[in-house]
């Protein structure tokens, strides 16, 4: 066992293996392993002394983080959220082979329990608004949409913490955040209550891919993917004259997304470069933008897929993880996307259901229509992964024991273990050395969603294997009839040429509290849930007119004091800024 240890860390050594961060999640799953096999892959978690400050954890010593751990004298428990995605075939999120792994190798080591608390991915702010309102708050709360976690901020379920003395307890984890700057990214109104993971090219979104029918394409003359919207609604419609699909285009404006999906897809819209102040009022997953002109267009353009027939008339029905990928897998409509990892359950089950069929790697340019949409602009992710802050209810002893628990995890020993799971069990190592991790198996020792990133997520966004092109073919799913390395790699070149060009770029980040859109937030989704299935339905000589009236009702809804308030936090200077190249 002490051998596959030395094995591991001379890897993750060598290799350069395991360092990367979380955006949507992007990564691998499934391992197992007997009781033996737990002390045979305990990871060789050493210190780093990078700190610049004395640690108070150790009165006799000037060794920092783990080097000057002790265990607590009296048995200190700390919550940990991980989110319960639901998965079929999956370990329960909070009681698995890996979290009791955690328990051994780092809570008994220091005296900590380490218990961890499901939340309904779908539904983040109802479970977490549960546990704060029973005094029940997790030590750690995290989420990857900062207008979530400043909430909490705000509403006093966190506390403010002294970065000087995380960095005692948690040095890599702090030196890290130094090296991506994130420094900028951690206080609320002028006091400090956030720190942040990492996540690795967060301005090229590569884990996440959207597979077009290839096979239907050559069908209807193509020999190629639509390189621009011309070719995209000639080819949805030569589909549809062939008779290959009633629907083409249904689940690309699903009610369901709303949320995220919806308020995002105004990005190709978007006039470039663009007006700070307008991507300051308006960017934002928490509050849909319906009377901006870029979501003016993108409604527009929807209305005339609906009144094509690209749409399924039921379109708002639909359930992003339920219809819209049973369709796809059933082969009724013409794409879908998701994240990659080693194993993809519903591409492997496209092509149990459609043997004979060929799928590829949609173009990001194919929304470009002159005049309308000029460049291929793309929503980056944010440059941190999961925003973390802590109980306003946790003692002392309990913030130093979560601060362990996050300089434990962000050690390279514990993520490849953690990532990996047992060499010969859950993973082998390819010709590189690099870990494959076998997305098949089934076992105690099972790796959960997109390999136990819902428990590494507060240290990286997503799983990365030494190079760009090593994470790629980590990632790349494995056991199909076509191989999609390659065309995952021209994919995230494309998305580097995009960021190259400064047309991906994110949400402005708010140094302090939008109060009227923690205020009117809610009501304003359900009106746009409204608004967004009416325009898209009606009658194209009738979207001008009732857009009109729409916007009219959604700015004194309570729209307007939001963007005012957003611009009056710009102006005094409580906002991060657009990148250069995206400044008009």
């Amino acid at each position: 066992m002490r051998k596959n240890l030395k094995k591991i860390s001379a890897l993750a050594i060598v290799s350069a293996m395991v360092m990367g961060s979380l955006a949507g999640c992007g990564g691998n799953n499934d391992p197992t392993t007997t009781a033996e096999t737990t002390t045979a892959n305990e990871p060789t978690t050493t210190a780093n002394s990078s700190s610049q400050t004395e640690p108070t954890t150790s009165a006799t010593s000037n060794a920092t983080g783990m080097d000057a751990w002790e265990p607590f004298a009296e048995r200190v428990q700390i919550t940990v959220p991980v989110y319960d995605r639901s998965k079929e075939g999956y370990p329960a999120v909070d009681d698995n082979y890996w979290t009791k792994w955690v328990q051994t190798e780092f809570g008994d080591k220091y005296n900590i329990e380490v218990k961890y608390v499901p939340i309904p991915r779908t539904d983040v702010m109802t479970r977490y608004s549960m546990l704060i309102a029973g005094d029940q708050t997790p030590t750690i709360l995290m989420e990857y949409d900062y207008p979530k976690v400043t909430e909490w901020a705000n509403d006093g379920a966190m506390q403010v913490i002294d970065l000087d003395k995380f960095a005692e307890v948690a040095p890599t984890y702090y030196n890290k955040m130094v090296e991506n700057d994130q420094l900028r990214y951690t206080d609320v109104n002028g006091e400090t209550y956030f720190v942040l993971s990492e996540r690795p090219y967060y301005n090229t979104p590569y884990t996440y891919v959207t597979f077009v029918r290839m096979d239907w394409l050559r069908e209807v003359g193509y020999d190629h993917v639509p390189e621009n919207y011309a070719e995209y609604t000639d080819a949805l419609t030569k589909i549809m004259e062939a008779g290959l699909c009633e629907h083409p285009g249904s689940g690309e404006l699903m009610l369901a997304a709303l949320q995220t999906d919806a308020y995002t897809r105004n990005f190709p819209f978007r006039e470039f470069p663009i007006s700070e102040e307008e991507w300051v009022q308006h960017s934002s997953l928490g509050t849909g933008s319906l009377s901006w002109e870029p979501t003016y267009q993108f409604l527009k353009r929807g209305n005339a897929e609906f009144h094509a027939g690209f749409l399924n008339p039921e379109f708002d029905l639909f359930l992003y993880d339920t219809d819209i990928k049973a369709d796809f897998i059933n082969g009724k409509i013409f794409q879908y996307g998701g994240y990659m990892s080693a194993n993809v359950d519903w591409l492997t089950a496209f092509y149990e259901t459609n043997p004979d069929a060929e799928l590829a790697i949609a173009s990001n340019y194919m929304r470009v229509e002159e005049g309308v949409v000029d460049v291929p602009t793309v929503r980056a992710d944010n440059p941190f992964g999961m925003i973390i802050g802590f109980s306003n209810l946790a003692t002392e002893d309990e913030l130093k024991a979560a601060w362990m628990y996050m300089e434990w995890m962000v050690q390279e020993d514990t993520l490849f273990v953690m990532e990996n799971g047992i060499e010969g069990v859950t993973y082998t190592l390819d010709e590189n050395g690099l870990p494959v991790v076998d997305g098949d198996y089934r076992g105690e020792e099972m790796l959960n969603h997109n390999c136990n990133i819902d428990m590494t997520c507060i240290a990286h966004a997503s799983k990365v294997n030494g190079t760009i092109e090593q994470s790629i073919a980590a990632i790349t799913p494995q056991g199909l009839p076509q191989d999609f390395e390659q065309a995952i790699l021209d994919n995230y070149n494309e998305l580097q040429e995009i960021a190259n060009n400064g047309w991906a770029y994110s949400d402005p980040v708010f140094g302090t509290t939008i109060e009227s859109e923690s205020e009117y937030s809610s009501s304003l989704l359900s009106l746009f849930q409204e608004y967004y299935v009416a325009l898209i339905k009606c009658d194209p000589a009738e979207f001008d007119t009732l857009y009109e009236d729409y916007k009219k009702r959604y700015l004194e809804a309570g729209y307007q004091e939001i963007i005012d308030d957003r611009l009056a936090a710009y102006q005094a200077g409580q906002t991060t800024s657009l990148p250069e190249a995206a400044k008009k």
